[in-house]
């Protein structure tokens, strides 16, 4: 059990980012940086009883800082995407960046994953080492109203979890969508593809979209689709399926619509068979976007080697894309007054 704080490089900029390492009992051990309050890496056992690293990452800042690197990120004010960069609310129009053709995504250049996070506290005891960071993102910040105050806890657990609460509160009603797009590979190895691990995912609808991939409002059942991942299924075994969103995007790259709970659930199931690591997702949030890592821009490194497509998959318990559009779909802004709390698991094992 242990909390290690260090300096982890400088921005472009001049400021500094610091770089917090936990361990627990189980042989875990993960890094978070304050810049984006990103998970930097997650180093969990397999089968043979070397911990491993499942999460991709990179070596310096400055790749971290290149435009669209999401590794291990957490993403707000919102999440995924917003139609028409725009939303109203009480009858007023506010305009986010453009920065997906004519839509916003994961809120642009002044997103929470490209924000310096204040390290707000650190606790190492017999149970759980865990760590905070909070951010005020002020009114206007990316064209969202309202002064927000956010914060992040990062636990590691005694049975080899990663629990990951959301808090955040604002001065006038704002979209809010909250999540953590970690790239996820059970083998241990970033250079290995994940299309043969086998997936499951507690859902039976999808968000119908757009080949921009902004929600219709139409929720599509699973059945009988290539996106049927009720019972464990290879991630690949499907992928190349003549659906026009696979093809569009390469793979998967939608949101699952699971509905409102009262209370964390299970979402999905990950498992690599060779490293016999397994990965279950919790979360009280409505809906999980699977995203198997299908493109990167061709300089694009992980841990110094080139990251190539389906090296990796994204599981990001969120609220449904474009929600902020859509009053159909579960979901309301965060008022004056109002808390936002939410709690996202990720729960290894080895079989």
């Amino acid at each position: 059990m242990s909390i290690d704080i260090k300096i982890f490089g400088t921005l472009a900029d001049g400021r500094g980012v610091k770089a917090v390492t936990l361990k627990n009992k189980g042989g875990m051990e993960a890094e978070f940086l304050t810049y984006g309050c990103r998970i930097a890496s997650l180093r969990v056992p397999g089968r043979n009883g070397k911990a491993e690293n499942v999460v991709l990452g990179c070596d310096t800042l400055a790749e971290y800082e290149a435009p669209g690197n999401m590794f291990g990120a957490f993403v707000g004010r919102y999440a995924n995407r917003i139609g028409g960069a725009h939303f109203r609310i009480r009858g007023k129009d506010y305009a986010a960046e453009k920065n997906e053709g004519e839509n916003c995504l994961h809120s642009g250049a002044t997103g929470f994953q490209n924000q310096i996070w204040r390290l707000k506290r650190s606790k190492s005891d017999d149970e759980a080492p865990s760590v905070t960071f909070a951010y005020r993102s002020p009114a206007g910040e990316g064209g969202f109203p309202g002064n927000l105050d956010a914060a992040v806890t990062y636990t590691l657990s005694t049975d080899n979890a990663l629990i990951i609460e959301y808090r955040a509160e604002t001065d006038a009603e704002t979209p809010l969508n909250l999540t953590n797009h970690s790239y996820f590979n059970l083998t241990g190895d970033p250079t290995k593809e994940i299309l043969a691990e086998e997936l499951q995912i507690n859902a039976d609808y999808v968000t119908e979209t757009d080949d921009a991939l902004i929600p219709t409002g139409k929720l599509l059942p699973v059945e009988g689709t290539p996106f049927d991942f009720r019972n464990p299924k290879a991630i690949g075994q499907d992928i190349g399926a003549a659906d026009r969103a696979l093809q569009n995007c390469g793979g998967y790259d939608l949101n699952y619509a699971m509905g409102l709970a009262n209370n964390v659930r299970k979402a999905a199931d990950l498992y690599d068979g060779e490293a016999g690591r397994r990965m279950l997702v919790f979360t009280d949030l409505p809906g999980i976007q699977l995203y198997t890592a299908n493109s990167y821009p061709a300089d694009r490194k992980c841990y110094g080697e080139p990251a190539v497509a389906h090296n990796a998959v994204c599981l990001e318990t969120q609220f449904y894309p474009d929600s902020v559009n859509r009053p159909e779909f579960p979901y309301k802004n965060l008022g004056i007054g109002k808390t936002f709390r939410s709690t996202t698991i990720y729960k290894f094992s080895v079989d």
